[in-house]
């Protein structure tokens, strides 16, 4: 077992010193160059905006689901859902413009906020993708009632026509 006096003979000699120096500032640049989690994160979540989860799909299925099981003569409801394009963030930007008699310049910078030491955009809000149609499949879906309380349903809650819309008995 070594004692503090066979340590500090240890460290008198210059090469073994130099040597843990050497590993003490290797372990530093590698923990350096080991990316921070919370540096790729977006602001949103210190600013207040919730995130948009990865799911906007499954989650707005599964509300429509609930939702739609309670109209009348509908029954069980399973409902899949038709996006466009993906969720879109839209950051914080400030600008300013001038015209003259011939031109007009229009300058627009984002507002970067500082976290961490690393300098980032402020994220302002997301878009969710766009509902472009709907199918709803349920118990009670071979009634015209039925089918015209869901069409209508979904037509006033999604903005779709009824053309993008289609429902159909559960087997």
């Amino acid at each position: 077992m070594m004692t503090a006096k066979n340590i500090r003979e240890l460290l008198r000699n210059r090469y073994i010193t130099g040597a843990i120096a050497a590993a003490g500032l290797l372990l530093v640049l590698i923990s350096s160059m080991i990316p921070d989690k919370r540096k790729y994160e977006d602001i949103s979540a210190d600013s207040g905006i919730s995130a948009v989860s990865g799911n906007y799909r499954k989650d707005t299925e599964h509300q429509l689901e609930e939702f739609l099981s309670s109209i009348d003569g509908a029954g069980k409801v399973r409902v899949y859902l038709k996006t466009s394009g993906s969720e879109r963030k839209v950051y914080v930007s400030e600008g300013r413009s001038s015209e003259s008699e011939d031109r007009k310049e229009v300058e627009e910078k984002y507002v970067m906020v500082s976290e961490g030491g690393s300098r980032k955009a402020l994220l302002g809000s997301v878009e969710e993708p766009e509902i472009t149609g709907a199918v709803v499949v349920c118990t009670g879906g071979d009634s015209p009632v039925v089918q015209e309380r869901i069409y209508r349903s979904l037509g006033a809650l999604l903005s779709l026509s009824s053309g993008s819309i289609y429902v159909t008995k559960m087997g």
